[in-house]
């Protein structure tokens, strides 16, 4: 299979959905420091991440501002600092209920803890649609997001072909009740098993962990254990890069190959120096920017779609140079994010 004729995949629902709306300035609103809009006739849309430190939130939460100025809409961008904080974005949620939004946009951190704040949020009459991880829950207006099981197939094909169809691999999972990730696993799984029964899964059962700090730890330990290894996926970018850093200190970066999820600028430099050998990349600009952009549709009374895939691309060494590549590998973001 070509696998280069399938890395760039975005959904031709992206133009039906750019809706037109006056330009007008957007509040980046903090947590503890978001205007709610009253008085002034505007509406306010909550966005709300798994976490708020990854470049990969960074990306979504310039989309979503992009949105709210072109919208006239205020957002209000309030997430916990911690991607395993369940408890922290059940409270953010319940916060953003309080202040009387008019929407909220929510990258649920488990498929189940967040359903009742969700549910709540309805109740309220405030729409809630959800971006990124799904939530195992019907009542949402629609969701957001990258194709994750296209996105591990992607990486299995990646993996499979820079290894000939042989040789031993292990993949660090992230965390337990993170759909996304599951998704992304499942499908790296599953074309792997499929496409190159040659290849031993040695480990797959092992996870990262929400930070940098815990997936180095466990990567450190998977190295320990599989001192033959071939090649590793990771599932994220907090995985990824906490892989890198202990190949790195194992001296076995560009040995072992490593092919991940998501990118941030260190991560770029070692994809440039051969210590990565492949990222599968979202678009989480785009996703910030749907999410918001369908919220205020909703709330306008037009028809939505239930799924809006935003799509996903592989980049290699190869590819990373092109213009369009380059902007989701390293987006600058400076004109929405201060």
């Amino acid at each position: 299979m070509n696998v280069m004729r399938k890395n760039l995949t975005i959904s031709g629902l992206w133009g039906a959905l750019l809706l037109s709306g006056l330009w007008a300035g957007g509040c980046d609103c903090s947590e503890g420091d978001g205007a709610s809009g009253e008085g002034d006739g505007m509406r306010t849309i909550a966005v709300i991440p798994k976490g708020t430190t990854h470049e990969f939130w960074k990306s979504i939460h310039a989309g979503a501002i992009k949105a709210g100025r072109e919208l006239s809409v205020e957002i209000l961008w309030q997430g916990p600092l911690r991607e395993d904080d369940r408890s922290d974005q059940v409270r953010v949620v319940e916060d953003v209920i309080s202040r009387g939004v008019d929407a909220i946009v929510l990258a649920p951190l488990d498929d189940a803890a967040l359903v009742p704040p969700a549910r709540e949020a309805v109740a309220e009459g405030i729409p809630v649609l959800i971006i990124d991880s799904d939530l195992d829950w019907d009542g949402r207006v629609s969701f957001v997001a990258t194709d994750n099981m296209e996105g591990g197939r992607l990486a299995a094909r990646r993996l499979g072909e820079l290894l000939g169809g042989e040789g031993k691999v292990l993949m660090m999972r992230y965390q337990e009740g993170s759909a996304s990730t599951m998704r992304r696993e499942e499908g790296f799984l599953e074309a792997m098993r499929a496409d190159f029964p040659n290849i031993e899964l040695v480990s797959t059962n092992q996870y990262g962990g929400a930070t940098t700090e815990s997936a180095f730890a466990t990567g450190e330990g998977l190295l320990v254990s599989h001192e033959d290894l071939d090649g590793i996926f990771t599932p994220n970018e907090s995985t990824t890069f906490g892989m890198l850093r202990a190949l790195r200190d194992a001296d076995r970066a560009g040995t072992v190959k490593l092919v991940g999820f998501d990118s941030s600028a260190s991560l770029a430099r070692a994809l440039s120096e051969g210590h990565v050998h492949g990222l599968v990349l979202q678009q989480p600009f785009r996703m910030g920017e749907l999410g918001v952009r369908t919220a205020v549709a909703h709330l306008e009374g037009r028809e939505v779609d239930a799924r809006i895939d935003t799509g996903v691309t592989v980049v290699t060494v190869d590819n990373m140079d092109d213009p369009e590549i380059r902007d989701l590998l390293v987006p600058d973001l400076s004109e929405w994010l201060d």
